[in-house]
C-alpha cells in the first residue's frame, strides 16, 4: 500500500510539474471557447452569416498569435459547398404488409438526400433487409452477394457484425468499429450497389449516440461538397429509422427483427426481401456557397517546404431542434474547445520561435457534415501531402481535469503513437486502449481525411481515469456528456470547467509537434496499416 501511495504521489507530482512548465495559456483556452460558443455565433454553421463572424475571429486570433497567412498570402481556402434543405417531408409509408405503416419525420425517422435535385419522390420501392450492408471482399463478406437492389430500398444495421464482441478479436476487429460500420460507408456502398434508398436502423449503443443526435444532425440544412455531376450517382433518399419503427416494419412484413439481426452477424448471411414497398417524398431548396478553411503558418528555417500540421474544426450545427426553448447548438466542447487549443498552440509555437520545418495551423469547416473541409483540403492541398510530415487533430478537449491516462484513437496504426508514449510518461501518464472502440472515433473526425491519403495524424486525448475521482467518475462524466449535451443546445460554455486536463493534452501535442518540426524524420504507418501503401507511394523520390 505504501509503495502504491508513493507511485501515485510521484505520478501526480509529475503531472503537476508538467503543468508548471506548459507553454499553453489557460486564459486563451477560456477566452476563445467562451467567445466561439456564445449565442452571438449562432452555433457556427458553415455557409451562414455566422461563418463570416467565426472566420473573422479566427483570423484575428491567428494574426495576434503571430502567424503568417497560410495560403499564398491569404488566410483562407475556399471550400465549395452545396446546401440542401428539405421541406414538405412526407411520412415514409410501407405498403403490402399485414398492416400499413407510416413513419413520421423527426420522431420515427429522418430522411434526406445527397443528390442536388429540387424534388425526391420514391414510390412503391421494394424493401430488402441487407444485414450490415457490407461488401468486404478481403474479409470474405458480402451482404449484397447475388442481389440486385436497383430501384429498391435497403434497410441496414449500424456498426459491424461483431461489435458486441468484448475483445478486439474478430473478422471486423471485434469491439472496435471498422470503417465498414460507419454510417457514411453504409450510404456509400448502397449507392455503389444502385439502391434507390437506404435506411439505417438506429440503436443507441452501436450507433454511439441517442436519437436526439440523429434528429439534430439530419434535419435542417445539409451540406455536401459542390462537385461535378451533382451527386446524382448517389441513392435518391438516405436516412435513419428508430429501432422500434424497424421492429414494427419487420412485424408488418411477418419477419422477426431480432432473429434476422442475429443471423446478419454470421458470415454467409443472405439478404431478405421483406415483401413490402416504401414511399416517401420531399422538396429541396438548393444553395451553393463557398465555405472557408482558415490556415495560418509559422514558416520553418532550414526546411520550410516541409510541414507539421495541427487541425481542428471550427463548425458546429448552428440552429437546431429546440430543447426547452433553446435552438442554438453552441458546440462549446465540440469543437470550440479544439479551436481554443489550436489558437493556444499557435501562440506557444510563435513564442518558442520558428522550428526547422514549417508548422501550419488549420481550422477546417464542415466537419459535422461529413469531414468536408478536411476532405477538400486533403484532395486540394495547399502544402503537398508528400511534404506534410504529420501532425495532430483536436476534436473536443478534456474540460474535466487531469487524468492518469492518455488514449490514442484507433491505436495500432502509425509511428506517431511511438513518439507520444515517452511524452505521456514524462507527465506520469500511461497509454490505455480506447474505452469505447465500438463508437468508431477514428472515422469521425478530420484526421481521417488525411489518413485516407497517407498522412499520419494523431488523434487522441485524455482517458477516463481522472486524478480526482478515478475511472468511475471519468466514465460517468463522459457518458453524461454524450447523453445530455453532445450535438444538443446544452453543449454550452461553463466557467467552472477544469482546464488542467486539456492543458496536459495540449502540452503533449505541442511537444510532439516541436519534435517533428525540429527533426528530420518522416513518421510512417505501421506495415499492417491500410494507409501505408499510399504514404510510401507519395514519399517516393522525396
Amino acid at each position: 500500500m505504501r509503495a502504491l501511495l508513493i507511485l501515485l504521489l510521484l505520478s501526480t507530482a509529475g503531472m503537476a510539474s508538467a503543468q508548471q512548465v506548459s507553454p499553453i495559456s489557460v486564459e486563451t483556452l477560456k477566452t476563445v471557447d467562451k467567445e466561439l460558443s456564445s449565442d452571438a455565433y449562432e452555433g457556427r454553421a458553415p455557409a451562414t452569416p455566422a461563418e463570416d463572424k467565426t472566420v473573422a475571429y479566427i483570423i484575428d486570433r491567428f494574426k495576434a498569435a503571430g502567424l503568417k497567412p497560410g495560403n499564398k498570402g491569404s488566410w483562407v481556402q475556399d471550400v465549395p459547398l452545396v446546401e440542401i434543405t428539405g421541406s414538405d417531408v412526407s411520412p415514409i409509408t410501407f405498403a403490402g404488409g399485414k398492416t400499413p405503416l407510416s413513419l413520421a419525420y423527426r420522431t420515427d425517422m429522418v430522411v434526406g438526400t445527397y443528390r442536388v435535385t429540387p424534388k425526391v419522390a420514391l414510390k412503391d420501392s421494394p424493401v430488402v433487409f441487407v444485414g450490415y450492408g457490407i461488401n468486404a471482399p478481403e474479409r470474405g463478406w458480402n451482404d449484397y452477394a447475388g442481389l440486385d437492389v436497383k430501384g429498391k430500398t435497403v434497410v441496414v444495421l449500424v456498426n459491424d457484425p461483431d461489435w458486441q464482441t468484448p475483445t478486439l478479436d474478430g473478422l471486423f476487429e471485434g469491439r472496435a468499429m471498422t470503417y465498414y460500420g460507419r454510417w457514411t460507408y453504409k450510404f456509400e456502398e448502397a449507392a455503389r450497389q444502385g439502391a434507390a434508398a437506404v435506411l439505417i436502423v438506429h440503436d443507441t449503443e452501436p450507433a454511439a449516440y441517442g436519437w436526439g443526435v440523429v434528429q439534430s444532425s439530419w434535419t435542417g440544412p445539409q451540406l455536401e461538397l459542390d462537385a461535378k455531376g451533382d451527386h446524382l450517382d448517389q441513392s435518391q433518399a438516405i436516412g435513419w429509422i428508430q429501432l422500434a419503427s424497424a421492429k414494427a416494419l419487420f412485424a408488418s412484413a411477418g419477419k422477426d427483427f431480432d432473429a434476422l439481426s442475429a443471423a446478419a452477424k454470421v458470415k454467409g448471411f443472405k439478404a431478405v426481401p421483406l415483401g413490402v414497398t416504401a414511399s416517401v417524398s420531399f422538396s429541396n431548396s438548393i444553395r451553393r456557397q463557398a465555405s472557408k478553411n482558415v490556415i495560418g503558418v509559422l514558416p520553418g528555417t532550414a526546411a520550410p517546404q516541409d510541414y507539421v500540421l495541427y487541425t481542428a474544426h471550427w463548425d458546429h450545427l448552428g440552429r437546431c431542434d429546440a430543447v426547452k426553448g433553446d435552438d442554438i447548438c453552441n458546440g462549446a466542447v465540440d469543437n470550440a474547445s479544439g479551436m481554443a487549443g489550436l489558437v493556444a498552440l499557435a501562440e506557444a509555437n510563435v513564442k518558442a520561435g520558428p522550428a526547422r520545418r514549417s508548422i501550419a495551423f488549420m481550422a477546417v469547416t464542415a466537419e459535422e457534415s461529413g469531414l468536408l473541409g478536411s476532405q477538400y483540403y486533403a484532395e486540394h492541398p495547399v502544402y503537398p501531402l508528400s511534404h506534410t510530415v504529420g501532425g495532430v487533430n483536436m476534436d473536443s478537449l478534456n474540460v474535466l481535469g487531469l487524468t492518469k491516462d492518455f488514449v490514442v484513437t484507433g491505436a495500432g496504426k502509425s509511428e506517431l503513437e511511438d513518439l507520444i508514449v515517452p511524452l505521456a510518461a514524462a507527465q506520469g501518464r500511461v497509454i490505455k486502449p480506447e474505452p469505447n472502440p465500438e463508437r468508431g472515433g477514428y472515422f469521425r473526425s478530420d484526421h481521417f481525411s488525411f489518413a485516407k491519403l497517407g498522412v499520419p495524424m494523431l488523434d487522441g486525448g485524455s482517458g477516463e481515469d481522472l486524478v480526482k475521482g478515478g475511472s468511475a467518475a471519468g466514465h460517468a462524466a463522459a457518458e453524461d456528456y454524450v447523453t445530455n449535451r453532445y450535438h444538443k443546445p446544452q453543449d454550452e460554455y461553463d466557467a467552472n470547467w477544469d482546464w488542467s486536463g486539456a492543458v496536459a493534452d495540449l502540452t503533449l501535442y505541442y511537444r510532439l509537434g516541436r519534435e517533428l518540426a525540429e527533426g528530420t524524420s518522416w513518421p510512417n504507418w505501421y506495415k499492417t496499416a491500410e494507409f501505408r501503401v499510399i504514404r510510401d507511394k507519395s514519399r517516393q523520390g522525396q
